[in-house]
């Protein structure tokens, strides 16, 4: 269920804020959705956020089961072939159903999870698994924590005041280097292109691929929203989804062209990539 078009790296703190040694960075890689969760703690977890990181992992597979649509037991298909409708689907689809549909309204209509007559709501289930695992550490007693899944990533703030972290954003005509670093901490980084699948993504408008751009990286509070926000920007084109940006403080945007021309939002927080 995952977007193997999302080119967003593993991110690292910008300084490191422990030495090497007993308190080196923990890491654990979940195959789920299609693609693979990735976590890095700031070090080995004691047994609460051990057990939160079960919890998280739990429910990831837990999401897919219930949203994937390509499990043919899952609620979505089961809705996609006419089993159930939203009366007969279990409470917590139905929220999910509701969230993707705040997301059609808050793009006005560019984000669309029936774009292609069926439903799939990856859109905003991969970015909500994501906030959510995130936020499941950091109840437990890791903030500082990372969560990557499928390259939504989620960063928990940095190890002291004023430092950054740094997450790589793969560049789309090239994908042996990058296109550019996000410096930041405490936020969400999503990126939707046509990648590896080709041009998936559906202009609801037109029932048609998606065109004019290459990726669409959006950085944010929230993981769900820079997800969403990144695909409605695929959608919207180039020059309609840097303008349209604007109206969602917190949220800026990074593109690729088809011409390859790249463009940064002034809030895009960009440092310079290692080529």
């Amino acid at each position: 269920m995952a977007d193997p078009a999302a080119r967003t790296v593993s991110a690292a703190p910008a300084v490191p804020s422990a030495p090497i040694g007993p308190a080196a960075p923990f890491r654990h890689s979940e195959p789920v959705m299609g693609t693979v969760f990735s976590f890095v703690l700031d070090h080995p977890p004691g047994p609460r956020v051990r057990r939160a990181l079960d919890e998280a992992v739990a429910l990831l597979h837990h999401l897919d089961r219930l949203y994937s649509p390509f499990r043919p037991d899952s609620v979505v298909s089961r809705m996609n072939r006419g089993e159930i409708g939203r009366a007969r689907a279990p409470r917590e689809a139905v929220r999910m159903l509701e969230l993707a549909d705040r997301a059609h309204s808050a793009t006005r209509g560019a984000f669309d999870a029936w774009a292609t007559g069926r439903l799939d709501p990856c859109g905003v289930v991969k970015g909500w698994a994501v906030e959510e695992a995130y936020r499941t550490l950091r109840r437990a007693g890791a903030p500082r924590s990372c969560v990557n899944g499928g390259g939504d990533v989620r960063l928990g703030p940095a190890a002291r005041p004023g430092a950054v972290r740094r997450t790589g954003i793969v560049d789309p005509r090239r994908p042996d280097r990058l296109l550019a670093v996000v410096e930041g901490a405490d936020c969400a980084v999503a990126t939707s292109g046509p990648g590896e699948r080709g041009r998936h993504i559906t202009d609801p408008r037109t029932g048609e691929p998606a065109a004019g751009l290459l990726s669409a990286t959006v950085t944010g509070p929230d993981a769900v929203w820079a997800d969403v926000f990144a695909t409605a920007s695929v959608v919207l084109g180039p020059a309609a989804a840097h303008g349209w940006i604007r109206a969602h403080p917190g949220y800026a945007l990074l593109t690729v062209a088809d011409d390859g021309t790249v463009r940064a939002g002034p809030d895009f927080p960009c440092g310079a990539a290692d080529r």
